[in-house]
């Protein structure tokens, strides 16, 4: 497979969430798909359970690719999330692409300014604006 058509499959996975288009998502997954969200120690097992995360998630968000780099079978992914009344959020997510299907996903989700920024650090830093 081209890194093309990794790159490809995930922007056409993230156009698919965004459009809620459960069906086409479908298409693009390996039946047995596994997704690793390592910041609350989940795992979601198979294609149908990907899905209905996705689907099932309260309604008023959307989903903006800010970045995909690939390589052959492997590609790494940034999206921003604002949801309505919840806030903005951030994901990173590595994907494992085969013969044109995501076979496997580790992503880490953060809320955009979640995280308060320690004492110590406040001299050295400044707070980030978009």
């Amino acid at each position: 497979m081209s890194t093309t058509s990794s790159e490809d499959a995930i922007h056409a996975m993230w156009s698919r969430i965004d459009a809620r288009d459960w069906v086409g998502l479908t298409d693009l997954l390996a039946e047995d798909l596994v997704v690793e969200w390592p910041a609350s120690n989940e795992l979601i097992l198979g294609r149908d359970n990907f899905v209905a995360v996705q689907s099932e998630y309260p309604e008023g968000w959307a989903i903006r690719v800010l970045r995909v780099i690939a390589g052959a079978e492997t590609v790494v992914s940034e999206v921003e999330v604002p949801h309505e009344g919840v806030g903005v959020f951030r994901a990173v997510s590595l994907w494992t692409v085969s013969d044109g299907k995501v076979t496997h996903g580790r992503e880490y989700w953060i809320s955009v300014g979640g995280d308060e920024r320690p004492d110590w650090r406040r001299p050295l830093t400044v707070i980030a604006s978009d």
